[in-house]
């Protein structure tokens, strides 16, 4: 186990002029269509209290792009190395991002849209997908696809803030860096998932005083793991991979089944809605590429089309948290380059 004890570096954020975008007409939840100016595609969180979407560009972009919920580009917010997963403080004032091609995370100011901190992760540690419980920074890092993935974490409430690596266990390898999600509660738990594999695993953990507890773990996700997402009250994981017809449900305690939301083939996206109301499923499809359904629920309320022009990105969907907005991220067939769709009312209420 590596610690890197870094102190708070202060640094500018580079505006850019905001890009005025068109927007098409959002009744009946026909969605509203942004240009990112990003070179592809890697996570995207939205925050409730400042009506700002964020997006990141993955390890050959330099920038987080800050939309607002119209799908408006506000700012990029620059000198993102390889800006990859992001994630909210709990009190949201903070989004910080893994920058994947800088080996660091990055602290940056939800209301001002400047960088505040930056923390070193190690030399060739390539940062990528983040999770948080409390004011703990879970990450999934890893720069080669050659079983040197782990997971780390950044603890922010520590002074000077402190970064650990290895903290997946022993007898646990991933190829690259794994998929995180997690319950924000101070014990979690924390999910990690190795994806893009012929044969996924997913594992659980307990978070206890800021250490992870291995729990349940195992192969039941089948292969090509896109996407995974973890209920509010940490019950149940959603996971969304290739070889599977439907987002499906697993009891965190045992990973047993918990039911299934059929999506079609190829699921590459999976969100649930802050409250636990709502499950979002998306797949690699120009129509109709999103389903919603109330959790729980045998049927979708509603099966969207968000784009006519190209494909669903992997793990393209983010909710608001008042439920009346559900953000998709596009990209042509056979390219990268990112749009934002605005779907309104996504639930069809």
């Amino acid at each position: 186990m590596r610690t890197v004890s870094c102190a708070k570096t202060m640094v500018l954020a580079v505006a850019v002029g905001a890009v005025l975008l068109a927007v098409a007409p959002s009744a009946d939840a026909r969605p509203r269509t942004g240009s990112l100016g990003l070179p592809a595609y890697s996570d995207m969180v939205a925050d409730q209290a400042n009506h700002h979407v964020f997006v990141s560009g993955g390890k050959t972009g330099n920038g987080v792009v800050v939309t607002d919920f119209h799908g408006w580009v506000r700012k990029t917010i620059d000198s993102q190395f390889g800006a990859s997963g992001m994630t909210l403080s709990a009190d949201g004032r903070t989004l910080y991002v893994a920058l994947a091609s800088g080996d660091a995370i990055s602290a940056i100011d939800t209301t001002t849209l400047a960088e505040t901190a930056r923390y070193p992760t190690g030399a060739q540690s390539c940062p990528a997908h983040l999770a948080r419980t409390g004011t703990v920074v879970w990450f999934g890092y890893g720069c080669e696809e050659s079983w040197n993935g782990g997971i780390g974490k950044l603890d922010t409430a520590a002074t000077p803030p402190t970064v650990t690596l290895d903290l997946q266990g022993a007898n646990v390898h991933f190829h690259h860096a794994p998929l995180l999600a997690s319950r924000t509660g101070d014990a979690g738990p924390l999910v990690a998932g190795q994806a893009e594999l012929s044969q996924s695993a997913v594992y659980v953990y307990a978070v206890t005083g800021g250490k992870l507890d291995a729990r349940a773990s195992g192969a039941v996700v089948g292969s090509d793991l896109t996407d995974l997402a973890l209920s509010p009250d940490g019950k149940t994981i959603y996971t969304a991979s290739g070889s599977r017809d439907a987002v499906e449900a697993f009891n965190s305690t045992d990973l047993t089944r918990a039911g299934a939301y059929h999506t079609g083939q190829y699921p590459n996206a999976v969100a649930t809605s802050p409250d636990g109301r709502y499950i979002a499923g998306g797949v690699r499809n120009p129509r109709d590429d999103v389903y919603v359904y109330e959790t729980g629920g045998a049927v979708p309320l509603s099966t969207l089309d968000a784009t006519s022009d190209g494909v669903l990105a992997p793990r393209g969907l983010a909710w608001s948290t008042d439920n009346e907005r559900l953000f998709a991220i596009t990209r042509p067939a056979n390219g990268s380059a990112p749009t934002l769709r605005v779907l309104d009312s996504p639930a069809g209420r």
